[in-house]
């Protein structure tokens, strides 16, 4: 972890069931969708209020799917992942790069030259969450979003022990801190299907950059 970053947490709050490095359990793609349909609409619905048309998005920990609505066109959107069939097989992205984050924390992108960035579903796998954030709020313009969306449904074995051991409302928190603790100058939470309806709950913490 970054102790600079998250200074009040101890470093088993990181660890994982599987501390097997995380190339080796994503080796193998997975042409799978891991929330249901109408929580993949309400994180398209969100990103089409928030992610803006023509920008450059960063499409972040994604797969062979984003859930960025068909009928907005985006200048470019560039994916990030830890299987390159999988990002291939992704016809929303310009360009991809396969990255262990919790390996190499450092995002091969320009300071300020993106648009929006998102993340879903995914940062229960983080297990250097501040460096990873700082990194994106160096690479957003100022004034920009990171959306980061999330559910309860994951791999246990490959989410942090902080984040297994937490309930939804705790897992709101906890990425809100995150995106304090990374710089981020303002965060707002939503809850977008709630715990209590059918299906899977989908919970979004969204960070903005400071404006210029």
């Amino acid at each position: 972890m970054t102790t600079q970053v998250l200074p009040d947490f101890p470093p088993e709050a990181f660890a994982k069931p599987d501390c097997a490095p995380d190339s080796l359990f994503y080796a193998q793609p997975r042409f799978v969708t891991h929330i249901d349909a109408a929580a993949i609409a309400a994180v398209t619905d969100l990103y089409r209020t928030v992610v803006p048309e023509g920008g450059i998005v960063l499409d972040l920990m994604s797969s062979w799917v984003s859930h960025l609505p068909d009928e907005v066109a985006y200048a470019r959107v560039i994916g990030h992942g830890l299987n390159a069939a999988e990002l291939a097989a992704n016809p929303r992205l310009t360009r991809h790069f396969v990255q262990d984050l919790n390996a190499e924390t450092n995002l091969p992108l320009e300071t300020a030259s993106i648009d929006a960035a998102l993340m879903c579903v995914s940062v229960q796998y983080l297990q250097r969450p501040g460096a990873v954030l700082s990194e994106v709020a160096r690479v957003l313009r100022p004034g920009a979003p990171v959306v980061i969306s999330f559910s309860n449904r994951c791999f246990p074995t490959k989410a942090v022990a902080i984040w297994n051991a937490l309930d939804g409302a705790g897992h709101a928190q906890l990425v809100g801190l995150y995106l304090q603790r990374a710089g981020f100058a303002r965060i707002d939470g939503r809850v977008l299907k709630p715990e209590e309806g059918p299906g899977d709950p989908m919970t979004a913490v969204i960070g903005w950059t400071a404006p210029s």
